[in-house]
């Protein structure tokens, strides 16, 4: 299985052009991905640079065949009408299930921020089985949100790990309550806004014990780079071309593997040259 993470910046590049065909001929040029995870798309965001319309439809158009599953952290009704802004998942495996869970967001008085969310899509691959895929995009600005938001992402693992361990009564009624694909697999990635120095990754890939928050096993999240090579730091996704926000390039975009699946890390790619975004494009190879 391959998984690429990219936050596109609403599929503007440094050139101040908005391009989602852009977007995806050069994540194709990266990956031949199964799944995309796609952070900051828009939906009628005339305010942002280069105005970007309804992206959710031009993104299907350009994969035709795919299932497109897109989560708006934000959503609101202003004089420009509905505007939408958030995650997409994009898949041409079968999908199972789909999820979407906001992430805290106390209060921080007179800081710049918004509302975040983690969208799960469930896929169905021919070698690993059903896999939770989860992307998500951090706060930015507000370092105790932000916090919040990676301890929530830890004990939203830890919850559907549960639940895959012991899961519901079965049930074929065709109701609602009808068995629901629980499996240990997951895969979080997307822009965390932290490096892996900081303490909301420590937070996020700490691991707990049984008993921990109810925890029935031990369990952590594990960043697939560090799988594959413990000794090197991550290769940076940020800031490489653009400094407006700091002068040094960092990574902050990661892809994270449970337990389960660590031993089926195989390769870990990023396009370090593009400029379709602020960020760089990662990928992912399971198998």
């Amino acid at each position: 299985m391959n998984i690429l993470s990219w936050n596109t910046q609403w599929c503007c590049g440094l050139d101040k052009q908005v391009s989602p065909q852009r977007i995806i001929e050069q994540a194709r040029a990266l990956a031949d991905a199964d799944v995309l995870c796609l952070q900051e798309i828009a939906i009628n965001y005339p305010g942002l640079e280069g105005k970007p319309g309804d992206q959710l439809a031009q993104l299907q158009q350009l994969l035709p065949g795919w299932q497109l599953f897109f989560g708006a952290a934000v959503d609101e009704f202003t004089s420009a009408g509905r505007q939408r802004f958030g995650n997409l998942i994009a898949t041409r495996l079968p999908a199972l299930q789909v999820q979407h869970f906001p992430l805290p967001y106390p209060a921080d008085a007179g800081v710049r921020s918004m509302p975040r969310m983690c969208t799960v899509v469930t896929v169905m691959d021919a070698r690993l089985g059903a896999v939770r895929i989860m992307t998500t995009h951090l706060e930015y600005y507000s370092k105790p949100q932000r916090m919040a938001q990676a301890r929530a992402l830890r004990s939203l693992h830890l919850a559907a790990s549960n639940v895959a361990a012991a899961p519901p009564e079965e049930c074929r009624d065709g109701s609602p309550f009808q068995t629901k694909a629980q499996t240990p697999h997951a895969v979080l990635c997307g822009d965390f806004n932290f490096e892996a120095h900081e303490p909301e990754y420590a937070a996020l890939t700490a691991p707990w014990t049984a008993g921990e928050e109810g925890a029935l096993q031990p369990g952590q999240w594990h960043d697939s780079w560090r799988v594959l090579h413990p000794d090197q730091p991550q290769p940076p996704t940020f800031k490489l071309f653009d400094r407006r926000y700091g002068p040094e390039p960092i990574a902050c975009d990661f892809m994270l593997v449970s337990d389960s699946l660590r031993s089926r890390v195989r390769a870990w790619d990023v396009d370090a040259k593009t400029q379709a975004s602020d960020h760089q494009p990662v990928a992912l190879t399971l198998g």
